[in-house]
């Protein structure tokens, strides 16, 4: 199983500030964070930290799996997982909760690679 389709797995499922649980509720660095742990890798706990997780990648050779980490908006950054086909998965806020969109719904800041 890879990163991207694991994710997919929990659309639907809750949004909760400060959470990290895929079933019942994770934010958007909880969500990135859990995922990935599933996988064996310790990711830091916020969008922030996790701008600088694993290395960096151009936007254009982004590839499932690879984090997208977002710009920040009054002062709040965001995080998502790439899961190819221009969109993204991600836990966006109270009324989406665990969705998809288009990798590009906002400005990005960067691309990183966390899977070796």
């Amino acid at each position: 199983k890879t990163v991207a389709s694991f994710a997919q797995r929990f659309v639907g499922n809750p949004y909760v500030w400060g959470g990290t649980n895929l079933n019942t509720g994770a934010d958007c660095s909880g969500f990135v964070k859990s995922v990935y742990k599933s996988f064996g890798y310790n990711l830091p706990r916020s969008s922030s930290s996790q701008r600088s997780a694993g290395r960096k990648v151009s936007y254009s050779n982004k590839q499932p799996g690879d984090l997208i980490c977002y710009e920040m908006i009054n002062g709040v950054g965001h995080v998502g997982i790439y899961i190819g086909n221009n969109q993204v998965v991600h836990a966006g806020s109270t009324s989406t909760g665990v969705h998809v969109s288009a990798a590009n719904y906002r400005a990005v800041n960067c691309v990183r690679r966390i899977v070796r």
